[in-house]
């Protein structure tokens, strides 16, 4: 079992930017990939990005091309976010996910961080 842990979330205006860790944490770590998610209110859960743990290529949902970048820390088994030019429509929950891949999907979730982006 892998257990995440989220940071770095708060309040900024349109325009700011934050940057959100994800720490894990377990007796062995070797993800596939992982990525984030986010969830605003009444709304499904949505893809945001991911990063491929070796080799470490980039996967962006189309909404935040060009605003956001995901990168990971294989020494710390931990991997980032880092949000420019934010816009009150990602105001939201974000959740980092693992998948150790075999068709699993990702299997293990933190506990969210909010992120809310004023006018």
């Amino acid at each position: 079992q892998v257990q995440l842990v989220e940071s770095g979330g708060g309040l900024v205006q349109a325009g700011g930017s934050l940057r959100l860790s994800c720490a894990a944490s377990g007796r062995t770590f070797s993800p596939y990939a992982m990525g984030w998610f986010r969830q605003a209110p009444g709304k499904e859960r949505e893809f945001v990005a991911a990063i491929i743990w070796s080799g470490g290529s980039t996967y962006y949902e189309d909404f935040v091309k060009g605003r956001f970048t995901i990168s990971r820390d294989n020494a710390k088994n931990t991997v980032y976010l880092q949000m420019n030019s934010l816009k009150p429509e990602d105001t939201a929950v974000y959740y980092c996910a693992v998948t150790h891949g075999g068709g699993t999907g990702f299997d293990s979730w933190g506990q969210g961080t909010q992120v809310t982006v004023s006018s």
